[in-house]
């Protein structure tokens, strides 16, 4: 992590063709499976791209590492809601992986309004030799059929294939923001902007609501649900955030409907700094557990937040993403960027935490060493197997050769979405309609 000797370096990079990139090609989300092996990216077209990393040979063994396409689905197709007269987009919200219990790979899916569950596996063999069907699967005719066949398993090319197991579905009216699967693998959760429904991953006609924060009267409503995670290792405890900057943690075993959470955390706002644009930019566009389930970490519009689950007064530490915005707010008010939603991840040992900024720049901050680095994505810089050069911005005054100005940021790049390989130093950036992948340089 530090400056001088960063080596992040370019493994592979999963390039669209720009000349053909359409608004259906934006990436919408990214996720690593629970080994890492996968790594699925949905966009706004409703396709999911699964990545599936490549083996260790002998006489190439630098190419361990590198992700390769293993299947393309449409996830989504647009819908019309014909009592509201909406059209539902097939934009992928979030996807969620299920651990792995068989040959087979498991996902989740949402977009607006329906979740799917995927199931992902592997054909290279095909059954021949039917009694009642032809080999072009044609029903034979039965009076013609005078001996009995036994069917056997004939080698075919290795395929994968992909096949909706779940819809879940006519439970939100409001849009699905986010899913989280329970770590009882048994059922997970789905949010919207007021409501949170528990769902068992085997029926798909009933959910639970468990959370409800929808006024009598929505005149009255003051703030909505941003984002929602379950605890990594207790099965009863989640969490979810508002668009007040506020944190509410809840156990299930208290209460059927969590309305009253049991913990409660948000930081008092510095009156100095109080302006217009407060309110918009304290909304907390995602949150995270550690892997260890000890702290959470909030991203905000300017901030990363981490807290300790047992102290609600104030975060434990907070780091500045992007300060240099505070004096841009107008402007990113007036082009609708105050409202964009960047998601913040963690490193496998909870040690770095990542998040995006505009310019296609992202940061990492060590939460040991204190200190960050900003880093681009982007075609220019990525050749593969570069390295990467730390980035900086400056704020006025004299600009040194290397440095950016604030003023000259492209607004219209930005990395919301990014992830990190649950054990390696392994990154997943979705650069608008690319994603990078980056890992640390092997000597």
């Amino acid at each position: 992590m530090d400056e001088d000797t960063d080596t992040r370096k370019i493994n592979s990079s999963f390039l669209r063709d720009h000349n053909y990139a359409t608004e259906a090609d934006i990436i919408s989300t990214v996720e690593f499976n629970h080994t890492g092996e996968l790594l699925a990216t949905g966009d706004k077209g409703g396709r999911v791209v699964v990545f599936q990393r490549e083996q260790e040979s002998k006489n190439q063994p630098h190419r361990r590492g590198e992700y390769n396409v293993y299947s393309t689905f449409q996830s989504h197709e647009p819908e019309f809601d014909y009592l509201k007269s909406l059209e539902i987009e097939e934009k992928i919200n979030k996807i969620r992986w299920l651990p792995q219990q068989n040959a087979a790979y498991f996902l989740l899916s949402t977009n607006d309004k329906t979740v799917k569950l995927w199931k992902i596996n592997e054909r290279d063999k095909r059954p021949e030799g039917y009694n009642l069907k032809d080999d072009d699967g044609r029903i034979r005719d039965p009076t013609t059929i005078t001996a009995l066949r036994v069917p056997v398993l004939r080698p075919m090319d290795l395929m994968v294939e992909a096949v909706p197991r779940r819809v879940f579905s006519n439970a939100h009216t409001y849009h699905i923001n986010s899913i989280s699967v329970n770590s009882d693998y048994e059922t997970y959760m789905s949010t919207d902007d007021l409501r949170i429904n528990l769902w068992n991953l085997e029926i798909t006609n009933r959910s639970f609501n468990i959370v409800d924060i929808k006024p009598a009267n929505m005149e009255e409503l003051t703030e909505v649900i941003t984002a929602a995670e379950f605890h990594p290792n207790h099965c009863n405890t989640f969490v979810y955030s508002s668009s007040k900057g506020s944190i509410r943690l809840c156990d299930m075993r208290a209460s059927a409907l969590c309305d009253t959470h049991s913990k409660f955390f948000e930081e008092p706002e510095d009156p100095s700094n109080r302006s217009f644009f407060s309110e918009i930019i304290s909304s907390i566009s995602d949150v995270k557990f550690s892997h260890s389930g000890r702290y959470l970490m909030t991203r905000d519009y300017l901030t990363v937040k981490v807290w300790d689950l047992n102290m609600e007064s104030k975060p434990l530490e907070t780091y500045l993403v992007h300060d240099y915005l505070r004096s841009k707010l107008c402007s990113l008010y007036e082009n609708d960027c105050i409202f964009d939603k960047f998601e913040c991840v963690w490193n496998g040992s909870d040690s770095v935490i990542m998040t995006g900024s505009y310019n296609n720049f992202f940061r990492m901050f060590d939460r040991n060493t204190k200190r960050d680095v900003t880093l681009e994505a982007s075609r220019e810089n990525s050749k593969p197997r570069a390295v990467l050069k730390p980035r900086k911005v400056c704020v006025g005054g004299k600009r040194r050769k290397d440095e950016i100005s604030v003023d000259s940021l492209d607004f219209s790049k930005k990395i919301l979405h990014t992830a990190w390989h649950p054990s390696e130093n392994i990154i997943a950036v979705a650069a608008t309609n690319n994603l990078y992948i980056f890992q640390d340089k092997v000597n």
